[in-house]
């Protein structure tokens, strides 16, 4: 499970989608995301599917790469699923005494679960095409505007950053305390909820003293360097649209615009 999670990690590649600036696909994501909640029929999901196979063969991305992030939410998913179907009222198909299964349940169920995979898909895009420094810049230049109103935003963007370059690190680390613990004799597979929870005490402690001894590694590590905000900052690399980022917004209006008219229509 631990190699399924594909959040915060950056596939190689030259692409179209790779070479974007960081802003769009910011953009481009919060519009998919309005998009897949404001999508209420069969029509509006074929054409955001059609949309987003489409970008994920433009990523050159391998479909089964990215879908391998859902392994590690089935349980969420499932969850999801099972209160939708049998906790919303409406015209009972099937029922056993209190439980039922209604209509309007195995619509709601079927349009959770398709929303939260799409979410997962769309999501692990950005990332996927976007590494952690070109997401914490286009954040902090994208959000720029709320220093006005005295909102962090450089240090809402670096920890994002910082969080998203973690989740390989411990899931590495988590894989390795696992071994460790396992030639030592230690099994994490009992039977029940409490055997189980058991048998991650051995796993989690040293998983928490690991990442509690990193985050103060680099805590010192940004003092020695004088780190002190992003006041008076400059980056590196700054950002500059190009002809191809303005045709990518053009295309994201004209996308989330079409999933309304159709929600309208249809």
């Amino acid at each position: 499970m631990l190699k399924d999670i594909t959040l915060g990690q950056y596939y190689t590649a030259d692409s179209v989608i790779h070479r974007l600036d960081p802003r769009v696909k910011l953009v481009a994501t919060l519009f998919f995301i309005i998009a897949i909640f404001v999508a209420n029929d069969p029509v509006g999901f074929c054409f955001i599917t059609i949309c987003l196979f489409g970008v994920i063969a433009l990523s050159k991305v391998p479909f089964s790469y990215m879908v391998r992030g859902l392994k590690s939410i089935i349980i969420l998913l499932l969850i999801c699923g099972i209160f939708n179907l049998f906790l919303t009222p409406g015209d009972a198909i099937v029922k056993w005494g209190n439980v039922q299964i209604t209509i309007q349940g195995i619509r709601a169920a079927v349009l959770m679960l398709v929303r939260m995979i799409y979410l997962i898909i769309g999501t692990s895009i950005m990332t996927l095409t976007t590494t952690p420094n070109q997401l914490t810049d286009g954040l902090e230049t994208g959000l720029r505007f709320l220093n006005y109103i005295h909102v962090p935003v450089h240090e809402i963007a670096m920890m994002m950053s910082i969080a998203l370059r973690f989740i390989p690190i411990l899931s590495d680390e988590t894989d390795k305390i696992m071994k460790a613990q396992m030639a030592r004799g230690a099994s994490f597979d009992g039977k029940g909820i409490v055997k189980k929870a058991k048998a991650m005490v051995p796993l989690l402690v040293p998983l928490f003293v690991s990442a509690f001894r990193r985050a103060n590694d680099l805590a010192l590590a940004m003092e020695a360097r004088c780190y002190h905000g992003g006041e008076g900052r400059t980056s590196m690399k700054p950002l500059h649209y190009q002809r191809r980022d303005v045709n990518a917004y053009i295309l994201i209006f004209a996308f989330l615009a079409a999933v309304i008219a159709l929600h309208i229509f249809f």
